[in-house]
């Protein structure tokens, strides 16, 4: 197996250290930007998009377009993106993106406005597709075109790598040999980054999480910004109190044709002045976790 299971993790005995500023806990934002890469008619993929609208099922026929769930995600690059630019941007707060390079090439503006700020990017595909579904050699080319892409549309490479929902079993291993990557974000299983061995060393992971994801709107797990507000919360307050004994760390992945909706962003905001001020916690990039993991948490290799 390329990818072998690790049921153990830290187990009852994480690394003992500290966050920038003595923090506990490590709280990151991430945004998919993700509309005008995904299934489309137009782009020869005989199907329209059918996840994460507001639908649970296109009522379009397969093989038709679906011209409402089209609409659907241009919401997220239209108004969504911009609304989240302006909350972030004012507020001052950093955030990780996570994209997938077509949609930056189809909404340039979009692009040199991520550019102007010093958000982070993490690659999540050259189109969002899921790689489980390709042959290796076609994945070994989409994960070269995204690095290459996404450094020409915002003017900076990624750092990471992150697949549609699920890693392939060659991903991993194809993200690593192409050497421009630090981390990769396929994992859900901890809330700690970690280090795996492949066959060129040591590779870190940083863990994502669909739990306190703003899919949850749609899926029907929560179903106002209310909801989701007060999900995030109660994981923050358990997360902090956590953190005073052992290091952890909270991703909230946001998606700007879901969370972008005025009466679901009302929860985000709900969620962002209930940690403002709160104690020992630091609001970070996703670069910035990989560079703090890498310095005091070193490979065991690099300890040997």
């Amino acid at each position: 197996m390329s990818r072998p299971r690790d049921l153990a993790g830290y187990g009852p005995n994480p690394p003992s250290i500290r966050w920038p500023g003595g923090a506990g806990l490590a709280v990151n934002f991430v945004l998919n930007v993700e509309e005008g890469s995904e299934y489309s008619i137009e782009d020869g993929d005989g199907r329209s998009e059918a996840a994460l609208t507001e639908v649970r099922a296109s009522r379009v026929p397969l093989g038709s377009r679906d011209l409402a769930a089209e609409s659907m995600y241009e919401y997220g690059s239209r108004v969504g993106f911009w609304r989240l630019h302006r909350l972030f941007t004012e507020r001052g707060v950093p955030l990780t993106v996570f994209a997938s390079a077509q949609a930056l090439e189809r909404s340039p503006d979009i692009a040199a406005a991520i550019a102007a700020t010093d958000w982070d990017i993490c690659a999540h595909g050259m189109r969002w597709i899921e790689h489980y579904l390709i042959d290796r050699e076609t994945e070994e080319r989409h994960i070269a075109q995204a690095h290459e892409s996404l450094t020409r549309s915002v003017g900076r490479a990624p750092r990471g790598w992150y697949c549609r929902y699920s890693a392939s079993a060659s991903t991993r291993e194809l993200v690593q040999a192409h050497g421009g990557f630090d981390y990769d974000s396929d994992a859900y299983n901890d809330d700690l980054p970690y280090w795996t061995s492949g066959p060129k060393g040591p590779h870190l992971v940083i863990p994502y999480s669909m739990v306190t994801n703003d899919a949850k709107l749609l899926s029907g797990d929560v179903y106002s910004g209310r909801d989701y507000a007060n999900y995030l919360i109660d994981t923050f307050d358990v997360l902090q109190a956590e953190s005073r004994d052992m290091p952890r760390m909270m991703s909230i992945g946001l998606h700007a044709r879901v969370i972008g909706h005025p009466g679901r962003i009302a929860g985000l905001i709900r969620f962002m002045d209930h940690i403002k001020d709160a104690p020992d916690v630091w609001l970070c990039r996703r670069d910035e976790i990989a560079d703090h993991w890498r310095a005091h948490v070193p490979p065991p290799e690099a300890n040997a």
